[in-house]
């Protein structure tokens, strides 16, 4: 390698400066020397600021050039990670999550136990008691369905 042009933002070098491979982040040309900010391919380690001049140049060796955006992933490994992320967060958007997740349709007093009283509680300790035929059931899971989806509950005893 012998033009200080030739390194770019992005391609993956290796020689005695580093200790593994790295993507280049940076380059900064000073005429005599170049200064490289990078990061380890394999342990993600920074490597800032590494200069080397025009004689050190051909130690240096490029294993892979300048890419754009590459593509190549696990598109359903992508597709469950984005998925799980949104189901984590939903809550924030629907508060009445766990209903439109649900096959069930709830009646008014149930959503208003579970949604206005149940969950607006700092501390969830509740005995669920009513008539015969009132719903509790449909109570408890709801309000369970809504303890996982937010994380709140670690431990349930049913």
């Amino acid at each position: 390698m012998s033009e200080l042009k030739e390194i770019k933002k992005g391609m993956v070098l290796k020689g005695s400066f580093w200790p593994e491979a790295v993507r280049v982040l940076s380059v900064d040309d000073f005429g005599f020397a170049l200064q490289i900010d990078a990061v380890g391919r394999d342990t993600r380690t920074s490597y800032e600021g590494t200069m080397i001049d025009k004689s050190q140049l051909e130690r240096l060796e490029i294993i892979a050039g300048h890419q754009g955006l590459d593509f190549t992933g696990n598109s359903l490994a992508f597709h469950l990670a984005i998925e799980s992320r949104r189901i984590r967060l939903a809550y924030e958007y629907d508060p009445y999550f766990a209903v439109s997740i649900s096959q069930i349709d709830p009646l008014p007093h149930q959503l208003e136990a579970v949604y206005s009283y149940l969950l607006r509680q700092p501390v969830i300790r509740f005995l669920l008691a009513d008539d015969p035929g009132a719903g509790k059931t449909i109570m408890a899971g709801l309000l369970l369905k809504e303890l996982r989806y937010r994380g709140i509950a670690d431990r349930i005893l049913t």
